[in-house]
């Protein structure tokens, strides 16, 4: 049975601002609420791989072995450096219709994808997180384990999809002004090389 104090605690982890929200938000300014849904998805499914990986005992492998998280972290931190290098020198006006502008649904979810698959941390935190709520007496260590992260993956798509709406809800007002736009794009474009640099000199969780 899931405890409210699992729902709680995850709602609060899921609310703080990281790389996926970032994303996220991002998204929905420069693209609109319908790219900023993709961009959900996408963060979402990136879960994935690190739940399971948590599930199944993979992520002591981070854990124990400093080549294999040193080599996950740098190319995760060198992916955010690409984000923020190609939305820097994209910076132009905004257009919130992404059909019109040619923008690629598929791109988004995929970008949403490699941010959490590529952020060793993640697995890591759930190895530490989910077992903290998995009562002695289950049955399934596993199918807990599985069931608590499939709950805080529906958890982050739907408070993601919230900050997503909201910042596409300024869309339109922030794409009338040629220099707002521009200078918004830089601002999330310095965010993003500021968590590439963070995940690079982190130490483990």
């Amino acid at each position: 049975m899931i405890s409210i104090e699992f729902l709680l605690t995850s709602l609060v982890v899921v609310l703080i601002p990281g790389t996926g929200v970032l994303y996220t938000v991002a998204t929905g300014l420069f693209v609109g609420k319908r790219g900023s849904l993709f961009a959900a998805f996408g963060c979402t499914l990136g879960i994935i791989p690190a739940l399971l990986a948590s599930a199944f005992g993979l992520a002591a492998i981070f854990h124990t072995s400093a080549l294999d998280f040193q080599v996950v972290k740098y190319v995760g931190a060198a992916y955010l450096l690409y984000l923020a290098w190609q939305m820097w020198r994209s910076s132009g006006p905004l257009s919130v219709n992404g059909e019109k502008t040619g923008t690629k649904y598929t791109s988004i979810i995929l970008k949403g994808f490699l941010i959490n698959i590529l952020n060793p941390k993640l697995s890591i935190f759930f190895l530490a997180f989910l077992p903290q709520f998995i009562p002695s007496t289950v049955d399934s260590v596993l199918i807990s384990m599985l069931a608590l992260g499939l709950v805080f993956m529906f958890m982050t798509f739907a408070v993601f999809i919230v900050y997503g709406f909201l910042s596409g809800s300024f869309s339109e007002f922030i794409v009338k002004s040629k220099k707002s736009s521009i200078a918004i794009q830089k601002i999330f474009a310095t965010s993003f090389a500021a968590l590439g640099l963070k995940l690079a000199f982190s130490e483990r969780v």
